[in-house]
């Protein structure tokens, strides 16, 4: 994959593909939309084409450091829009087709509960929920299909999914970018970075889930 990353590195189409693996994996969960990310910023990070044409004009190591922040800062600006536009057509679907996705979800205790917490946290402005599930496995799906599903108002979960897609494309984008820049860009890096973000995946599903042990308890 960083093979694959490295030959578009410097090119529009890494930010093409990065940008419709996050907006699909709403529908798709298991795209590796989180592992792309990490991949392009550990390419970025290493010696990319745009390290390679710096060097080869030689310009100060200032114009350096700034010509990669520019593609790390293109690179997250993508990721985040992307994760919001994703939100936002699987939301706009599960409003306008209301019933049919309530059908889906009730068929899941899991999905029918989260699918509750979501309306109540939304109502009480407690959307730090959503921020969360968009780092847990699945949970973007579920937050914003059921915010849809509840006809939760475009004001109530914008803001919250905005904030979310923001803070998760930081993340990845971050853990790439740091683990490229000190590591190389070698499989060790991209390897421990997917291990750090699956890590903070799997806390936010206990935070998530959380309410529920308190409540059966």
């Amino acid at each position: 994959m960083l093979d694959d990353l490295g030959l578009l590195a410097g090119t529009p189409w890494v930010y093409v593909i990065v940008s419709v693996s996050v907006v699909l994996d709403v529908f798709v969960p298991i795209l590796p939309s989180g592992v792309l990310v990490i991949a392009a910023a550990t390419t970025a990070a290493g010696s990319g084409t745009v390290a390679d044409a710096v060097d080869a004009v030689d310009v100060s190591a200032s114009a350096h450091s700034g010509a990669h922040l520019a593609e790390i800062f293109c690179l997250a600006l993508c990721a985040a829009t992307a994760s919001v536009l994703g939100d936002m057509i699987a939301y706009r679907l599960a409003r306008r087709g209301g019933d049919r996705f309530d059908r889906a979800i009730g068929r899941s205790r899991r999905l029918a509960a989260a699918q509750q917490r979501l309306g109540t946290a939304l109502t009480r402005g407690g959307g730090g929920i959503v921020v969360l599930a968009r780092f847990a496995p699945a949970g973007r799906s579920v937050v914003s299909l059921g915010a849809g599903v509840t006809h939760r108002t475009v004001r109530e979960f914008l803001p919250w999914s905005a904030l979310a897609g923001l803070a998760w494309a930081t993340y990845s984008v971050s853990l790439g970018y740091f683990g490229g820049h000190w590591l190389g860009t070698s499989w060790v890096s991209p390897a421990l970075s997917v291990v750090a973000l699956f890590a903070a995946g799997s806390a936010a599903a206990y935070l998530i889930r959380r309410p529920e042990r308190r409540t059966a308890h």
